[in-house]
């Protein structure tokens, strides 16, 4: 490794944490993150290449000090080129942890082959167990379909395997134990989500969000939590023993318990853009000067100067907060 700046913002925070969205197209429509006609993809030309992603990762990797990348989309398994960039990305350093944010639908197809090329493990959404209720949801019946991605996953050694699930309020709601029976069954790690002010409607409320605190009310009625003992660091999720372990459970909450002073996270969309928070309203290029010919110097030097602006929080609390333009979708998570 040949680094020779950190991404280190004004605070002090430093971004090893690399999120890649590979493409803003999803096969699902969730109804907390897009329409049910889908949104105006990028224009092809505007997506970065394959050779594009890898030079920018191997400039994250070898100069700037990233050690974790993580492939996301809208949904990274439509991207054809997902298992060639993984295996580049694996060339780049045999240390670096490599994982996968997937709505599952393909993954029993590409699990192996996933891990063959050197990815580490997948969070996988999953929100409901109920075919119904799933349905409702996503706007399309594969349930079944995500859950065989799950099971080859875990076959192929994808571990741990993470489950990731949004509450909403008045449809899964009152799933919560469920879904954690669930999950410790099949031997996968759960973790709940706060829903954020990402979908592309622009229809998020404070007030319709189902809380961390109601999260634990749900969970209390029928199991027994109680904070696990390793630290946290800079991981999002705050974990819990289940019935006295050796099952966790983990819970975001990004809205009601903000972990912003801790993270280490920075993310390239689809389209070549820094973004140095997930709720940033302003956005570094970084595709120009590629395809303008820059040096990886320059490239890198860019990268820092775009970390230097992240802001304390999120900010999700002021009253001048305003949602991101792009959606979910379109940032990568």
């Amino acid at each position: 490794m040949v680094t020779t700046h950190e991404l280190r913002d004004r605070y002090g925070r430093v971004a090893t944490d690399l999120r890649v969205s590979l493409t803003d197209r999803c096969n699902l429509r969730c109804s907390y993150c897009m329409p049910a006609e889908g949104l105006d993809w990028l224009p092809t030309d505007d997506v970065l290449t394959d050779d594009e992603v890898v030079r920018l990762i191997t400039i994250g990797v070898q100069r700037l000090g990233v050690r974790d990348v993580r492939f996301t989309g809208g949904e990274p398994l439509v991207r054809r080129g997902l298992v060639d960039i993984v295996a580049r990305t694996r060339a780049l350093d045999p240390d670096v942890e490599i994982s996968l944010t997937t709505n599952a639908l393909g993954l029993a197809r590409t699990a192996q082959a996933l891990k063959d090329a050197g990815l580490d493990r997948v969070n996988v959404s999953l929100d409901s167990v109920r075919r119904e209720t799933f349905e409702q949801i996503t706007r399309r019946d594969r349930l079944d379909d995500v859950v065989a991605g799950l099971a080859a996953a875990h076959e192929a050694g994808l571990q741990p395997v993470k489950v990731n699930a949004v509450l909403l309020r008045g449809v899964n709601d009152d799933q919560a134990p469920e879904l954690l029976r669930w999950a410790i069954g099949h031997g996968y790690d759960l973790r709940f989500i706060e829903q954020m002010p990402l979908d592309a409607q622009h229809g998020w409320s404070r007030e319709a969000m189902v809380t961390a605190d109601e999260i634990f009310v749900h969970l209390d009625a029928e199991f027994d939590l109680a904070p696990a003992h390793e630290p946290r660091g800079s991981d999002p999720a705050e974990l819990f023993l289940v019935d006295g372990g050796p099952a966790k459970v983990g819970v975001i909450a990004s809205v009601t318990r903000p972990f912003c002073g801790d993270c280490d996270r920075v993310r390239l969309t689809a389209d070549g853009q820094v973004r140095n928070c997930l709720f940033a309203r302003e956005e570094s290029d970084l595709r120009t000067a590629l395809r303008a010919g820059a040096s990886d110097a320059d490239i890198a030097a860019r990268w820092v100067v775009a970390m230097r602006g992240k802001r304390a929080g999120h900010g999700i609390d002021d009253p001048t907060f305003l949602q991101p333009d792009r959606p979910m979708s379109a940032i990568g998570g």
